[in-house]
C-alpha cells in the first residue's frame, strides 16, 4: 500500500541558525533563518508563539506578523525582504552607472 504524502505542518523547530518544519507525513524541511528575516531578527518567546494556518498548510507568527506555506518550503523559497534588496548606490550596475536625465527624465547609461 502506497503512502500518499501529507504536506500539512505538524511542528516547528528553531536552531541557532535554521527553521525545521515537521510535516504529518514524517518527511522534515529545514531551512537556513537568514532566509527568513523576521524570524532571524525575532526573540526565542517570539519564535516559539507560532500557529497552523490555511488549514495546516502554513505557519503564522502573530508577534511578528510572519507566514510560512509548505508549498514555500517544500520549493525552497526564501523569504526575501529588503535586507537581500539594499541596493549600494555607489556601486555600479551592469552597463555602467546611472545618471538622471537634466531635464528629470529617466535614468539613462552613461
Amino acid at each position: 500500500m502506497v503512502k500518499l504524502a501529507d504536506e500539512r505542518m505538524l511542528e516547528v523547530q528553531f536552531t541557532d541558525d535554521a527553521i525545521s518544519v515537521s510535516l504529518r507525513d514524517g518527511r522534515v524541511i529545514t531551512m537556513p533563518l537568514v532566509w527568513y528575516p523576521r524570524l532571524l531578527d525575532a526573540t526565542a518567546t517570539q519564535r516559539k508563539n507560532w500557529k497552523i494556518a490555511g488549514s495546516g498548510y502554513g505557519i503564522h507568527w502573530p508577534d511578528i506578523d510572519e507566514d510560512l506555506s509548505t508549498e514555500g518550503l517544500l520549493r525552497g523559497t526564501p523569504a526575501l525582504g529588503r535586507r537581500f534588496f539594499e541596493v549600494d548606490q555607489q556601486a555600479p550596475c551592469v552597463g555602467g552607472p546611472l545618471s538622471k536625465s537634466a531635464k528629470g527624465g529617466a535614468p539613462q547609461l552613461l
